[in-house]
């Protein structure tokens, strides 16, 4: 016993100094929600890569986007998986008021839009087939319009769902629909639905109760991040019709947020935070993906996404399936780290502001230089790259993995790779806002249900 004393006495004189770092705070509590591109979060945890860092870390599943961002304003949260409008939106005051930062974007691409089979059935007439049959894809909004069209001709309103006002989801969900020529709605200072002049009714639903809702026939599709399309489709209730992935190549989707305080007064964890989740980051991608169903078994444990394995590893394992039978490849449904996807760019939070300028949640136009400065304030590259720089300087990871000289703007997003070939730049958001048929533009403005300028 006296041997183990001292032995365990050593092996913790060697290792304080080394899990100390200088951290202002070394237990965490850090929040999510039950999706597989919280897979950053977990992999940190179960790889140890946490642990590495000198950080004691304790992951909790959130009941909504709501609570979870309440969560870390209020301090009960240290950081979470947060939707990469919600940073955004509460450092510009729409909705809860707060300076939140974001050093680590979590993932590329990663959902769906899907809709119940009756409404598929209603669709495929609308929809091209392949030289096997098949549906064509990308499927455009288009197919949908006709189904639209009947139902307000027999009285009834076309409802659909999405996670969260200032979601991903929401924008995506309106944007295909747009690029189909249906009217997703407009929010005003006035009316926060987002229904006014609308075609199709989008409203909350939070992702794991997407299925149910739709089963239920409250909502006839919804847009929402996995496993809750493919959810859908092994109960036999809906065929998801476009993931993100075919509506703009290679899109951005959740970050890592935490209070602009928090990142301040513990800049030394925040940068040990930030490199255990690259690492993470990298452990999902590398070797082609190789780690993938090593990490569907992880996911789907309770305590994450609580899944089963076999749903999770439908989109998680570089397939996805439509209509059920109907499995295609799709390597990069999730991705989290190539393509530079863990790296907070500015370009991918002006998309998010002109989206909200878009319909109305930005109420009145704003200068270009405005869209620089509040992303420049929200997404902050330079605690990304020192984290990456201390990992290439203890050798574990690469110096070309990692844009060192980029101003923090992608090049622009080609036609090609945007369902409607409409480019976009981040540099120009005025210019990207007037190109759009559909949303606001210029002075315009919602006033009662009308669009005014």
């Amino acid at each position: 016993m006296k041997t183990l004393l001292l032995a365990l006495t050593a092996t913790t004189a060697l290792s304080a100094p080394l899990l100390a770092k200088d951290l202002e705070k070394d237990e965490l509590t850090f929040g999510f929600i039950k999706l597989t591109d919280m897979a950053p979060l977990a992999v940190a945890y179960e790889q140890g890569y946490f642990l590495d860092e000198g950080l004691f870390v304790t992951l909790e599943a959130q009941a909504n986007w709501k609570v979870l961002l309440d969560g870390v304003i209020d301090g009960q949260l240290d950081g979470a998986h947060m939707l990469a409008g919600q940073p955004l939106a509460a450092t510009i005051g729409y909705g809860t008021e707060a300076h939140i930062v974001t050093p680590f974007s979590m993932d590329l691409n990663g959902n769906g839009i899907t809709v119940s089979t009756a409404v598929w059935d209603e669709m495929k007439p609308n929809i091209p087939t392949d030289a096997d049959g098949l549906p064509q894809h990308p499927i455009s909004a288009a197919a949908l319009a006709p189904v639209v069209e009947t139902y307000r001709a027999e009285g009834k309103p076309f409802n659909m769902g999405m996670v969260f006002p200032v979601s991903t989801h929401n924008y995506e969900l309106r944007y295909w629909l747009a690029a189909g020529g249906l009217e997703p709605g407009y929010y005003s200072p006035d009316n926060v639905t987002g229904q006014i002049g609308a075609d199709v009714l989008l409203s909350v639903t939070p992702p794991p109760q997407m299925p149910a809702t739709l089963e239920a026939g409250t909502i006839y599709g919804y847009c929402v991040g996995e496993p809750w399309n493919q959810a859908a489709v092994f109960k036999g209730i809906g065929v998801p019709v476009i993931t993100d992935y075919e509506l703009w190549k290679n899109n951005p989707e959740k970050v890592f947020g935490l209070t602009a305080e928090f990142a301040e007064e513990n800049p030394n964890t925040t940068k040990a935070v930030v490199k255990a989740l690259i690492r993470a980051a990298m452990w999902l991608d590398e070797n082609d993906n190789a780690n993938r169903m090593e990490a569907v078994e992880m996911l789907s444990k309770p305590e994450y996404v609580g899944a089963d394995a076999e749903v999770i590893a439908n989109s998680m394992t570089g397939t996805f399936e439509y209509e059920k039978g109907d499995v295609r490849e799709v390597p990069d449904f999730n991705v989290f780290f190539r393509y530079n996807a863990t790296y907070p760019f500015y370009s991918d939070a002006v998309w998010y502001l002109t989206q909200m300028r878009r319909w109305g949640q930005i109420a009145e136009a704003k200068p270009d230089s405005w869209y620089d400065e509040v992303a420049k304030s929200v997404y902050k590259p330079g605690i990304y790259l020192e984290a990456a720089r201390a990992l290439v300087d203890e050798g574990l990871a690469r110096e070309a993995d990692f844009p060192w000289d980029s101003d923090g703007y992608k090049e622009a997003t080609p036609a090609a790779d945007i369902i409607d070939g409409i480019p976009y730049d981040g540099r120009t958001p005025n210019a990207y806002l007037e190109s759009l048929p559909i949303g606001l533009k210029g002075e315009q403005t919602v006033v009662g249900n009308e669009i005014q300028g």
